[in-house]
């Protein structure tokens, strides 16, 4: 399985689960899927595909920012943004 569709399945269960719905009461789970290393030019990890930045204040984000912060990182791979994420902004 390729990191794209590693982080689109991921994104994918998240999605099913109801942690992306604009209502829902439940912390926005860390994209992270135990492949940590960066890209050769460094700009994202290649298990992720978030930014050094976005890892580093990953745990201080809201609910509003970790949803923009997904909707980016599936973006950057190349990966379908479920609907409750396309509105993030």
């Amino acid at each position: 399985m390729s990191a794209m569709q590693t982080i689109a399945a991921h994104a994918n269960r998240l999605s099913a689960a109801g942690y992306f719905d604009l209502n829902s009461d439940e912390v926005v789970p860390s994209p992270c899927v135990s492949v940590c290393r960066m890209a050769e030019d460094g700009s994202v990890c290649e298990g992720c595909f978030r930014t050094l930045d976005e890892i580093r204040r990953w745990s201080g984000l809201d609910t509003k920012a970790r949803r923009i912060v997904w909707a980016r990182l599936l973006q950057r791979a190349g990966a379908p943004v479920p609907e409750t994420l396309a509105t993030a902004k």
